[in-house]
């Protein structure tokens, strides 16, 4: 147990941090600008409302009104824990207000949900453990996370987008170790828990063989199918609104390019699920061509569509490519919100650690402006949308997994296991001692495989691939 939160010790640190600060920032911090009420996240309160129904078993209330919740159920359950507390303790989820200026229920909820999030500094420093990031770098891979995730948390109040991209990382994790039935799982989680992690999983999918698709989209849909299927049995008529027409206000949040392209609802919302399930489809056709590149570099006995003998160079490219497939969504959404550009920066920062300290430190940097930017009030296109949009760009430019001729590496997962780092110049190992020399290059199968059978045999290696 010691030595494994030695190996997570800078998301220990982000985490603790990450509450301190986001707790401050939302209770003392606005009485030192002479402002009364706390600067709370509004939107939660609205999913404890839909999670304390929950607890109390209405199912049927999760999506009826006042909860305002067009996430799948998943968003509710990770919060079940907390709002048994809060009713325990017989608080009141008043909506913060005038009338409402300090509520109590937000020194529960508060810590509770910023905990949550944090999951994706634990798994951003996994993967990037696997991938052989040097012990002192991987801090800086957790202090840029924690500040980019500071918004989803304390600022907005969406755990479910934090938990959702976790989930979605440690599911790459294990499919690049092969156990294909927890990525499934997990992927399967992080969907029924915010559903933008859609986006991502045709990239899980181009690096499957074919007969190992059905499998894991089945395991990937059914937690999703279980828990809405419930709910749409107990309350039809609200679930289906809710889920399928997913309304967004172009006055409260930001417009963008595309809202006059939305269809108008009532109260000036327009609707966002048909440009959500166009952009899904974007990404399936992203995911297609970067395939036909993949298989043309994998070997032929098809161990390597397995995840057997996946190199540190092709699990950054897979990162990368979610990055850029989580991004579609900022870039095509009809209305904008301040915390959408989150989860393709806290992916994309996962490949960048693989690169120099320059490009770590860069990407970090924009990052973190990226963020700040978004908490701007402008509801002009020219001034938010389009430098957000150009901002996610050169993010993703930053971390593109080139190392100019430097391979990257990657742990096998039990020289993982035994906190091993790969023999990089300055590598130090998950205690913080000098690395041995055990790890593989990029492009180096894992020994015993049949793909480093066809590395050490070109002979016997085979064109193509799955």
């Amino acid at each position: 147990m010691r030595d494994r939160v030695r190996r997570r010790v800078f998301p220990w640190i982000g985490s603790i941090g990450l509450i301190v600060v986001g707790m401050y920032t939302t209770t003392l911090g606005p009485a030192e600008f002479g402002k009364k009420e706390w600067a709370l996240p509004y939107d939660l309160w609205g999913t404890l409302i839909a999670t304390t129904r929950l607890a109390h078993g209405n199912i049927g209330g999760l999506y009826a009104p006042p909860t305002g919740l067009i996430s799948l159920p998943g968003a509710a359950v990770i919060l079940v824990p907390c709002a048994a507390l809060i009713s325990a303790l017989g608080l009141s989820l008043a909506i913060p207000g005038a009338h409402n200026l300090h509520p109590p229920v937000w020194l529960v909820a508060g810590p509770y949900q910023i905990a949550l999030c944090c999951v994706t500094l634990f798994a951003a420093d996994a993967l990037a453990e696997r991938l052989g990031v040097p012990f002192w770098k991987r801090g800086l891979l957790a202090v840029a996370s924690a500040s980019v995730l500071w918004s989803v948390s304390a600022r907005w109040g969406h755990p479910e987008d934090a938990v959702a991209v976790g989930l979605l990382v440690y599911a790459i994790l294990a499919q690049s170790d092969g156990r294909l039935p927890l990525a499934g799982w997990l992927a399967g989680a992080a969907v029924c828990v915010q559903p933008l992690v859609l986006l991502a999983v045709p990239v899980m999918l181009a690096v499957l063989p074919w007969r190992r698709m059905a499998p894991f989209l089945v395991r990937a849909a059914l937690p999703s199918a279980v828990l809405l299927g419930a709910t749409a049995i107990a309350n039809w008529h609200d679930t289906y609104l809710s889920v399928t027409s997913q309304p967004d206000s172009p006055v409260i949040n930001h417009p963008t390019a595309w809202t006059s392209l939305a269809p108008a609802m009532s109260n000036h919302n327009v609707a966002a699920g048909p440009f959500r399930l166009a952009t899904i489809v974007l990404a399936c056709l992203c995911a297609l061509a970067v395939r036909r590149a993949w298989q043309a570099r994998m070997p032929g006995d098809g161990q390597a569509w397995t995840g057997a003998a996946w190199t540190g160079a092709l699990l950054a490219e897979v990162l990368w490519w979610a990055a850029l497939t989580l991004a579609l969504r900022s870039f095509f959404e009809p209305v904008m919100v301040s915390y959408y550009p989150w989860p393709p920066m806290a992916v994309a920062l996962i490949p960048a650690a693989t690169l120099g300290w320059p490009r770590l430190f860069a990407s970090g940097l924009v990052a973190g402006a990226l963020t700040a930017a978004a908490q701007g009030p402008s509801h002009a296109v020219w001034i938010w949308w389009v430098p957000i949009v150009a901002g996610l760009v050169l993010q993703l430019t930053l971390s593109y997994p080139i190392r100019l001729g430097k391979p990257v590496t990657v742990l096998t997962p039990a020289e993982v296991a035994t906190g091993q780092q790969a023999s990089l110049p300055g590598a130090r190992s998950a205690t913080g001692r000098p690395a041995v020399p055990t790890g593989r290059l990029a492009g180096e199968p894992a020994q015993g495989t049949g793909a480093w059978r066809s590395a050490r045999h070109p002979r016997t290696c085979r064109a193509g691939g799955g």
